[in-house]
């Protein structure tokens, strides 16, 4: 265990080394003579500091909100004078984890209070961890209610899939969104999109988007008003002038026979009819908030059979690091179209993408991921 003495005076530092060598027990001892010394000098990482109250250039309190200003992490015990007890309480209060007084402890005290000392602080620091985890949670859930609703259709022949996963070890929630609605007149809708970076103003963005997207199109507007309705405002929503934001519009009319897409700066969808490939026909323009007069409209229809599936998807997914570099959009269509094969449910499929696309990275998918699955069965 590693300590760092924090006392002027030669002859205590002498005896504190000898009292804790008296114990057996195994302990690197370092000195500093100054609490300047202690916050700059070149010493390594401690487990905990043992600091007197009588420095030349700190007395008292000063010297424990000096250090635990300078070191937050670390446990201090504070040594006191025979007639300075009262200061010993106080430096608890300050957010010392112990004090001792001098001349009444021997190496065990010394020895049990370090110990104890260190202890409490990792326990502090594993409930803090905690503590943060949960908000962290909880912020997550009801952001998530907002990037991530629930989609809303009644025609029986449509089933949708999702699948969301926040990014990195933390798992902070990003900007990640999408929306699926279907119209009075049949008309199936649906949405994904990516704001760039990851955090909190970065998912409350996520959320106003996804919020006026399905609120504007539940009021009758195409596709391009819509579009052009986002990318305004993003332009006032935004507080960095260079954040933009990625999506992939679909509108499939009534009768399923066709989709009309529209990319802005987006990967397009993976399609499933039954053969599995990316709608490479797709043309795309530049994301919202980046083309100067506004959003473009370049939409791009396809024809589709009597039974497909469409997986709309943010670029998380693929942009995970393997040994022989990125994994890409070329092998992610590969293993879909191998479990695709391989019979997994539609559901499945999204799940083992998830899967695949982690362990071709080797841990957690640094950013957050988005899919849903619009699968329609026979046009009725």
């Amino acid at each position: 265990m590693r300590v760092l003495l924090v006392e002027d005076d030669d002859g205590d530092a002498l005896l504190v080394e000898e009292l804790l060598a008296d114990t057996g027990e195994r302990f690197e001892l370092l000195r500093a003579r100054s609490v300047g010394e202690a916050i700059d000098g070149p010493h390594p990482a401690v487990d905990c500091l043992l600091l007197d109250l009588g420095l030349p250039d700190a007395q008292g309190i000063d010297a424990v909100t000096r250090v635990l200003d300078a070191a937050p992490g670390v446990p201090v015990v504070v040594l006191t004078g025979l007639f300075d007890a009262e200061k010993g309480i106080e430096s608890v209060s300050a957010g010392a984890q112990d004090y001792l007084v001098k001349g009444q402890v021997d190496g065990a005290d010394i020895s049990r209070a370090v110990r104890y000392a260190a202890e409490r602080r990792a326990s502090d620091e594993a409930r803090r961890r905690m503590l943060l985890a949960e908000r962290r949670q909880r912020e997550n859930a009801r952001m998530a209610r907002g990037l991530l609703p629930n989609p809303l259709t009644s025609d029986p022949r449509i089933t949708i899939t999702t699948r969301y996963r926040p990014g990195g070890p933390d798992a902070q929630l990003g900007g990640d969104f999408y929306d699926v609605i279907e119209t009075p007149d049949g008309t199936l809708r649906a949405v994904i999109g990516d704001v760039c970076g990851h955090g909190p103003d970065e998912a409350a963005l996520g959320v106003a988007l996804r919020i006026a997207w399905r609120s504007l199109v539940r009021a009758g507007l195409p596709a391009p008003a819509i579009i052009s309705a986002l990318d305004d405002l993003l332009e006032l929503e935004r507080g960095d002038r260079f954040l933009f934001t990625t999506i992939c519009d679909v509108e499939v009319p009534a009768d399923r026979r066709s989709a009309t897409i529209r990319l802005c700066g987006h990967p397009p969808p993976l399609m499933i009819r039954p053969e599995v490939g990316w709608l490479r026909q797709c043309r795309p323009v530049p994301p919202l908030g980046i083309a100067p007069g506004g959003a473009l409209d370049e939409p791009t229809t396809v024809e589709l059979p009597p039974e497909w599936s469409m997986v709309l998807l943010t670029d998380g997914i693929f942009e995970g690091r393997s040994e022989d570099g990125r994994l890409g959009m070329e092998r992610l269509e590969d293993i879909a179209r191998t479990y695709h094969a391989e019979g997994y449910a539609y559901g499945d499929l999204l799940d083992q993408l998830i899967h695949a696309a982690q362990d071709a990275h080797g841990a957690d998918l640094p950013d957050d991921v988005a899919l849903v699955k619009i699968q329609v069965r026979g046009r009725g």
